[in-house]
């Protein structure tokens, strides 16, 4: 990783006013965007908009042709450009044909994607951004941050110093005059201009309509008072019919800025008028960039659906703690990061990829269906594809494909950690390792691992068998959890196995791109957990059981490996969490758990892959509730603690920041126990609070109701 991205990174977290101004707007936004969406079915909504969009992106250069022939057919001219470089050279000999020297611009973040203001203004043109925040930014001498928001991480403070320079006056941080101030300002431009250059959110190849969407209306402006327009589209704006743009004038505004409505939707499906009656000139600019090639990749595609609303930005604990001018290039966050390796190159993506903590809540509010995690890890996996692997990587993943050399060598950490440990903790490390205990203490890696344990367990026999998929941490960090995992299942009847094949599930190479090397994993936990015939094969680790459940199956067909797919689709299908099982388990009536006796009040973490990717937030607070818990909700309770696996060693710095903020909202619940169903976020939770030097228990779902059956 670049030493200049780990100092922006730093530079931005070392900014209180971005962090202020970026949490204060994540919180608040995930209570109003609720509010906008009340008694709208969002699944439905969203599924409407990408089947609409994904159509769409398989028919574009139809769509493109039906739109020009349409808009064409009331005067409008129309280009279609493969390259940015086509479309500077278009507008600039436009301009230079009619004698241009001013230009306003409004919502068209295509532009930006092109650098076209720079192109502009290197040929002696004067370009003013009329929206607010753009026309801000363009002042400031930045970029956006922001794909809705362009200056959100700017205080009003700031916005006044910026004003004040450029009016010569000292403004105070008073918004309504700070925007009667732009308004006189702007005022100027419009009426200047000899051209206007505007985006457009939608544009309609039935009827040749282009809409637009704004708060502020300087769209309007923008497109009728010059003699000239130019829209630049993306063609993966279009779309078939009219009526096909309900569901995306629906979502946008309530997924962008939790708005009911905007206050503006345009429609043009021709030039202007003239004062004198004569129509002004209007050139709409069908851009293509590489959207083509994307439409063409079956795994990208997807990626078209796109509305443009920042959603994913807004819910993402990275974006809010480094902003767009760390995580993202012209286009920001999760879905930015994808746009940059297509509309500029995969290399650029290979710093701003790996700020992706994986979380998913980005694929949880996106109104597009857009799964964004996985289409980064689609872009790790092409980097490693793409570039030689490191000594260190290959060393590396050598090691977690050997299970017998895997297994020998935390062994052996567990006997030299004896300096450091202390109360089930390290506290401390020495020299360069130091940084890994700055934030929160580590785990002592288990004297004895539960696969050795595990022979000496009690192991009654039942009416059905459950293979134990325990998982590194818990197999050599929490044996036991495992052991409880083993006490509640047996208490069912089951009776429990442990493969001594398992090994690790392939997660810290997966997530980092190298699915052969996970491939691996999967093939040798495949082979040892089927066979024996089971009638479940349970995780305690969420992380793990989608592993089992989805991503060894991926990994094998990726990799070419067909014929263990049969193989991995049976584990997948007899694969569940300990949470589910146990709920079904006391359903059936095999469980029996005593409500009603007044046990602590607990507080309930949902980790990311359990809640997100399975589904499960319910079982376990219902378990908890029956076995005698009493729940105290917390705040934020399913955002990411900051663990990510392997993100927590990458990104310290961005981990310590998310892990603070979930302990403050722990500590604010006034409970004194924190449940959870996952061996990575109980790690880094309890040694967060272990640093902290607060005594607040952490314990695994299945440890309380083990304490509980006991």
């Amino acid at each position: 990783m670049a030493g200049e991205f780990k100092r922006q990174i730093q530079a931005a977290l070392a900014n209180p006013n971005m962090a202020g101004a970026l949490g204060r707007f994540s919180e608040a936004y995930a209570a109003s965007r609720a509010k906008a969406y009340e008694g709208i079915d969002f699944e439905n909504l969203r599924a409407r908009v990408a089947e609409v969009k994904g159509r769409a992106a398989g028919h574009l250069d139809e769509l493109a042709a039906r739109f020009a022939a349409r808009i064409s057919a009331r005067g409008a001219r129309v280009f279609r450009a493969d390259s940015p470089q086509e479309v500077k050279d278009y507008i600039l000999e436009l301009a230079q044909k009619h004698g241009v020297k001013s230009v306003v611009k409004s919502k068209s973040m295509a532009s930006e994607e092109i650098h076209l203001n720079a192109h502009l203004k290197e040929h002696g043109l004067n370009v003013a951004e009329t929206d607010l925040g753009e026309w801000i930014i363009q002042l400031a001498g930045q970029r956006p941050s922001h794909m809705v928001m362009p200056a959100i991480h700017l205080t009003r403070q700031e916005v006044a110093d910026i004003f004040s320079k450029e009016v010569h006056e000292r403004l105070e941080s008073d918004i309504p005059r700070l925007v009667k101030v732009a308004r006189r300002e702007l005022r100027e431009k419009f009426l200047g201009a000899e051209m206007g250059i505007s985006g457009a959110n939608v544009a309609v190849a039935e009827t040749g309509t282009l809409i637009i969407i704004t708060n502020e209306g300087n769209a309007r402006l923008v497109t009728t008072l010059p003699n000239i327009h130019v829209a630049i589209v993306g063609i993966e704006k279009l779309i078939e019919k009219l009526d096909e743009a309900a569901p995306i004038l629906t979502a946008l505004p309530k997924s962008a800025t939790s708005q009911l409505l905007t206050s503006y939707v345009t429609m043009i499906s021709g030039p202007a008028p003239n004062t004198d009656g004569s129509p002004k000139e209007l050139h709409v600019i069908l851009m293509d960039n590489r959207r083509s090639e994307m439409a063409a990749d079956p795994k990208f595609r997807e990626a078209l659906q796109c509305i443009r609303c920042a959603s994913c930005l807004n819910v993402c604990p990275v974006f809010r703690l480094v902003g767009g001018h760390v995580f993202g290039d012209v286009y920001t966050g999760g879905i930015g990061t994808i746009l940059t390796a297509w509309f500029d190159q995969l290399k650029k993506s290979e710093d701003i990829q790996g700020l992706c903590i994986g979380c998913g809540n980005c694929r949880e509010v996106c109104p597009a269906k857009i799964d964004i995690p996985a289409l980064i890890q689609e872009l790790r996996r092409r980097l490693d594809k793409e570039q030689p692997r490191s000594l260190s990587q290959k060393a590396v993943y050598s090691v977690v494909n050997n299970r017998g050399l895997f297994h020998s060598l935390l062994r052996a950490a567990a006997k030299a950690q004896k300096p450091f440990a202390q109360g089930g903790f390290i506290r401390h490390l020495p020299a360069f390792l130091g940084g890994l205990t700055e934030f929160r203490s580590l785990p002592t890696i288990a004297e004895t691992p539960l696969r050795d344990r595990f022979k000496a367990l009690p192991r009654p026999k039942g009416d059905r068998k459950a293979a134990f998929f325990a998982g590194c941490l818990i197999d050599f960090a929490y044996p036991e959890l495992g052991e409880a995992v083993v006490k509640v299942l047996n208490k069912a009847g089951v009776e429990v196995i442990f493969p001594q094949g398992q090994t690790c599930c392939g997660a810290p190479a997966r997530y980092s791109g190298a699915q052969d090397v996970a491939a691996g994993n999967a093939r040798d936990n495949i082979a040892a957990l089927t066979a024996q015939k089971v009638d479940y094969v349970v995780s305690a680790c969420p992380t793990c059981t989608v592993a089992l459940k989805h991503e060894f199956i991926q990994d094998l067909r990726e990799t070419g490996q067909t014929g263990e797919i049969g193989a991995a689709q049976e584990l997948a299908a007899l694969t569940v969490d300990f949470s589910t099982l146990v709920k079904a388990l006391a359903d059936e009536g095999r469980l029996e758990l005593k409500p009603g006796q007044g046990l602590a009040k607990f507080t309930y973490h949902d980790s990311c892959h359990l809640k997100r990717t399975l589904g499960v937030w319910q079982e376990p607070r219902e378990l908890l509730a029956r076995a005698g818990y009493e729940a105290a909700e917390m705040f934020e309770s399913d955002m990411c603690c900051g663990m990510g696996g392997s993100y927590s060693l990458k990104f310290p710095e961005i981990s310590a920041p998310i892990l603070a903020r979930k302990l403050d909202n722990v500590e604010a619940s006034g409970a004194r126990l924190v449940a959870l169903d996952c061996p990575g976020c109980l790690m880094q939770i309890a040694g967060g609070l272990d640093k902290r030097g607060v005594t607040i228990k952490v314990r695994h779902t299945a440890q309380l109701l083990a304490e509980v059956l006991d």
